[in-house]
């Protein structure tokens, strides 16, 4: 066999992972995107470059300081701690938060994108039939930025299954509780097993080869701001 139960294991915590961040950033994401493609307020510089963030910081930055603001020190880890739920790091909680923020741009972009393409003019059309600011966004605005949403959720998912550098800061190594794919091919790495390290790296490389064929296929894709 060419995969262990070892590898099965993390394919399926990648999965957990990948899914569980996805939907968490399209709830967390969707006001966000739509803040930032409706206001013109003289926040929506810094909020955008917060959010664009993690295209251009390496991920163990990222890692570095999720895991001191999370570990027993920092403030999140000291209300965490407050609320009876311990430390974050090393464990999947903590992963699922450190992806929320290495994923959050290829969620967030795509749907303001989308947004934004719509312009003024339904919202304005709908104001006229007497739809109210709730009834606009949820009955006009989201149908029609279901293209963007359906990029966000895929380049979301791709992006949280593909993350290593993150999760290896925040997670660590631990067997069915952090150990994801990337790490287990890091590990096989190390073992010299490469037999085993090809199997899941082509099995990665397929699955994102895939992913980006099927999004430029449908026109889909559009550039992250950068």
């Amino acid at each position: 066999m060419p995969l262990t139960s070892a590898d099965f294991s993390a394919i399926w915590l990648t999965l957990q992972l990948a899914s569980l961040t996805t939907v968490l950033l399209l709830l967390i994401g969707t006001p966000i995107a739509w803040w930032l493609a409706r206001t013109r307020s003289r926040l929506k510089g810094p909020v955008a470059a917060v959010v664009a963030l993690p295209l251009v910081l390496p991920p163990t930055v990222i890692g570095f300081y999720l895991l001191v603001t999370m570990g027993p020190h920092g403030f999140i880890g000291q209300f965490t701690q407050s609320l009876g739920l311990g430390i974050l790091p090393f464990s999947f909680a903590g992963l699922v938060v450190g992806s929320i923020f290495y994923s959050m741009p290829f969620v967030i972009q795509p749907i303001q994108n989308a947004f934004e393409a719509l312009g003024d003019r339904p919202m304005e059309v709908a104001a006229t039939l007497r739809a109210g600011p709730w009834d606009s966004f949820f009955t006009v605005a989201l149908p029609l930025a279901r293209p963007g949403f359906l990029t966000a959720t895929v380049l979301g998912f791709a992006h949280t299954v593909g993350e290593f550098g993150v999760v290896l800061m925040i997670g660590g190594n631990i067997p069915d509780k952090t150990r994801v794919v990337s790490v287990q091919i890091f590990d096989h790495v190390e073992a010299m097993e490469y037999a085993q390290a090809h199997w899941l790296a082509a099995g990665m490389l397929l699955f994102s080869f895939l992913v980006l064929l099927t999004l430029h296929v449908k026109g889909r894709v559009r550039p992250l701001e950068r």
